[in-house]
């Protein structure tokens, strides 16, 4: 069997169908100190001055151990009809292609906060779908159900600068959620400090990979699976922050 390299031709193929089982799927806190020297740190370019980030994200890691407070990251993401083309197994001479809806760009946005105790001790994480995109106020929606993940806890909230996230309305929100809510802003353009992202790229490499759903709404299914797998590998969440350069 021939592995079938990834480029623009195999892309292109997206006409024919796929024959049942020949898909492969891939194998597959802020503990805030400055990056380790496997970290990658090249990355940072273009986040600015990555020392001086990483001081900034260790002076928020002892503010949270003095409040015991859980340091959560969160962004969003969203999937289509589009499948997301990974590499996969196929029979010699017959090259995988992939069969999907066209001409619908309905989408399914996906929010997901992933949280670490003061201590770094213990991981948790979280998400949400819906269709169409996160405004304002599907992000304070979203906050009010992380809330009640975490009762009579301080939480600090890490995100980017993302205009639903600086908006008047959620401006207006978290002046009055400050008993309990502290928000920091990630520098501009440096989605590589938020290991959130990471959690993105898995699940595109694994539940999401060369999956063609008839329908947006059976996302829902694989996206879950694919949480699940994380919830399950408390590891998976050292590794994702770990790879924004951070530690505990």
């Amino acid at each position: 069997m021939d592995v079938a390299p990834r480029g623009d031709a195999h892309r292109a193929a997206h006409a024919r169908a796929v024959p049942p089982g020949t898909r492969l799927v891939p194998p597959a806190t802020i503990g805030l100190v400055a990056p380790t020297p496997d970290a990658p740190s090249a990355r940072a370019g273009r986040g600015g001055d990555r020392p001086l980030e990483a001081r900034a994200l260790a002076a928020g890691k002892k503010n949270a151990r003095r409040r015991r407070a859980w340091i959560v990251f969160e962004d969003e993401s969203g999937v289509s009809h589009r499948p997301v083309v990974r590499r996969t197994w196929a029979p010699r001479g017959h090259p995988p292609v992939l069969t999907h809806t066209g001409g619908n760009w309905s989408r399914l946005s996906i929010a997901a906060a992933l949280a670490f105790r003061w201590d770094g001790r213990r991981r948790r994480c979280y998400f949400q779908t819906r269709p169409g995109t996160y405004n304002d106020l599907a992000l304070i929606g979203f906050l009010r159900a992380l809330k009640r993940h975490f009762p009579g806890r301080q939480i600090i909230l890490v995100w980017d600068g993302l205009g639903g996230h600086k908006s008047r309305v959620m401006r207006q929100y978290l002046a009055c959620q400050r008993s309990w809510l502290t928000v920091e802003r990630l520098p501009g353009y440096a989605p590589e400090l938020n290991p959130v992202e990471q959690i993105w790229g898995n699940l595109k490499s694994c539940e999401l990979a060369n999956l063609c759903p008839l329908d947006i709404l059976a996302l829902r299914a694989p996206i879950r699976a694919g949480f699940a797998r994380i919830r399950r590998r408390p590891s998976l969440a050292v590794a994702f922050l770990k790879h924004a350069g951070l530690a505990f």
